[in-house]
């Protein structure tokens, strides 16, 4: 078997693929997408960095190609769907970065506090101004973490050995989990007004996109602290920028940014109370070795069939039940991304029913694929089928299993209860004719919902005029409704309306939809 390693690779990961008698390893660095494209044809795996970009029509021209292995994190470079509609395995090494990018954050941290790059530079001019380089105490004061994965939690544990008090933001922790680690949970409003230094470790994703943007800074302390060793766009920089200039952010620290490289000619840069660095969050020797080793591992394994791991795309289940399971698969983690989105509250409880024929199989795969899609929106890259269950429970998240032979309403059915710390949500999807998935039940309204692209939630007075009232507004924004579903507790009662549409619906939208007459509540759900 070929394996082509396109992007820079330590040593002791080659030495792992080299050493299997199988495999032939060629490591081919710097290539152009159309030698990459050509070069694909004759390889069983591919291994990349950052550097590669696997595209569609990459992955297209690939012949052979079982498995694809990132050495890191971010999927950014590599087309997900192009390869999942290919049968070819995503994996990816979420944790070989921890420690580094955790002690990074520290170290802006201190930086921060203490001023340490601009005493530098000064004292190396020949300057010795000591009153102009005044620090803070890290002791007593209390840090803002948001975002408490891996990452987050090897900062917090740094953090309190300073005698820092820690406050985490993070919709899939319990209370529980935070406090055995002696960090306080708060709502996200809540930390940024009582925290003396704010560090941001979740991914990128819509949600998260400038979550800290003007509003954000306005509740902060004047005088707070930020650091961002994420991804860049999690803050606006426009708006911090602002924050820094008025005073109100004494200072910041950026390992990332909206877009990379960094232009020399960026106001933030003109700051004396920014630091920058230029994305090092994993730029140790150790997590360079440690990526490489996974990697090779996971991506040996698999070619070996000896098991998966780190896949983001892949449920890794037996391969005589695979053609049964996978639209129950693809159900499932809709079904748990859908989900994920309509609740509101921090996640406790997630119980899960299987009724009908698919009882008499393992379940585990499709357990694996609803956490899954219930974790994505959040947790984006980091989650995948391997680890999501575990993550899940990390994060004192229960999950519970029941089946049963009772004949329901459906064929094959299931059913997800989600408990948060504000309400509970009872979501049940099926497979149609044609075993593409539906939500069919939201609570006691009964729907017919095709879970993908841009929908609208809306949960309305059941009364005359509502379709023709929500028809017009979107037709004058010129936004297409693609199918529309209706439910109902009774005649004139309470009703939810889903409607699927071809474009983006913006917030400007979604607040006229909230303002028409007999609308209670809209929420827009990504999938």
């Amino acid at each position: 078997m070929k394996i082509l390693v396109s992007d820079p690779l330590s040593e002791e990961g080659l030495k792992i693929l080299k050493d299997v008698k199988e495999f032939q390893v060629d490591v081919k660095t710097e290539m152009k997408p159309e030698i990459l494209k050509e070069e694909i044809k004759n390889y069983d795996a591919l291994i990349v960095r950052s550097a590669t970009k696997v595209t569609k029509d990459i992955i297209d021209a690939a012949q052979k190609l079982k498995v694809i292995g990132r050495a890191g994190v971010g999927l950014d470079n590599v087309d997900l769907e192009a390869a999942t509609q290919k049968g070819i395995i995503v994996m990816n090494t979420p944790a070989g970065n921890t420690i580094s990018t955790a002690e990074h954050t520290m170290s802006m941290i201190l930086a921060l506090s203490r001023n340490i790059p601009q005493a530098n530079a000064s004292t190396k001019k020949g300057e010795w101004k000591r009153s102009k380089f005044m620090g803070v105490e890290l002791y007593n004061k209390t840090l803002g973490i948001v975002g408490l994965g891996r990452i987050g939690t090897e900062v917090a544990k740094r953090a309190l050995s300073f005698g820092m008090k820690v406050v985490a933001y993070d919709p899939f922790l319990s209370r529980e989990v935070a406090e055995s680690l002696g960090v306080e949970v708060a709502e996200l409003e809540d930390l940024l007004t009582r925290s003396d230094h704010i560090t941001v470790h979740t991914p990128l994703t819509e949600e998260t996109k400038h979550m800290i943007s003007t509003k954000e800074f306005g509740l902060m302390k004047t005088g707070v602290r930020i650091i961002n060793c994420a991804r860049g766009g999690i803050i606006d920089e426009a708006a911090l920028l602002n924050a820094m200039k008025e005073g109100k952010v004494a200072a910041a620290a950026l390992d990332v940014f909206e877009k990379e490289p960094l232009s020399s000619d960026s106001e933030l840069l003109k700051l004396d109370n920014l630091i920058t660095t230029p994305h090092l969050g994993a730029s140790t020797e150790e997590a360079q070795v440690n990526v490489a080793i996974e990697v090779a591992e996971i991506v040996r394994d698999a070619l070996l069939g000896k098991g998966i791991r780190n896949a983001v795309n892949y449920p890794c289940i037996e391969a005589e039940v695979c053609k049964f399971l996978e639209p129950y698969i693809n159900l499932t983690e809709k079904l748990g991304v859908f989900s994920s989105q309509l609740v509101e509250g921090r996640f406790q409880e997630l119980n899960i029913n299987y009724s009908g024929e698919i009882i008499q199989y393992d379940l585990t795969p499709l357990t694996m694929s609803l956490v899954k899609g219930v974790l994505s929106p959040i947790l984006k890259e980091t989650v995948n089928f391997i680890n999501a269950v575990s993550l899940a429970k990390e994060r004192g998240i229960k999950i519970k299993e029941a089946k049963t032979s009772k004949e329901e309403e459906f064929v094959n059915l299931i059913q997800l209860e989600i408990k948060t710390d504000k309400e509970t949500k009872v979501i049940g999807g099926t497979l149609s004719a044609n075993k593409q998935p539906r939500i069919v039940k939201i609570d006691d309204y009964y729907v017919e919902v095709s879970p993908m692209g841009e929908m609208v939630m809306i949960q309305n007075w059941d009364r005359p005029g509502i379709i023709g009232n929500l028809g017009t507004l979107l037709g004058k924004h010129n936004i297409n409704i693609a199918a529309m579903t209706f439910g109902r507790e009774k005649p004139g009662g309470r009703a939810i309306t889903v409607l699927n549409v071809d474009s983006p619906v913006s917030a400007e939208i979604l607040d006229k939809v909230k303002k028409t007459e007999n609308i209670l509540a809209v929420k827009v759900i990504r999938l």
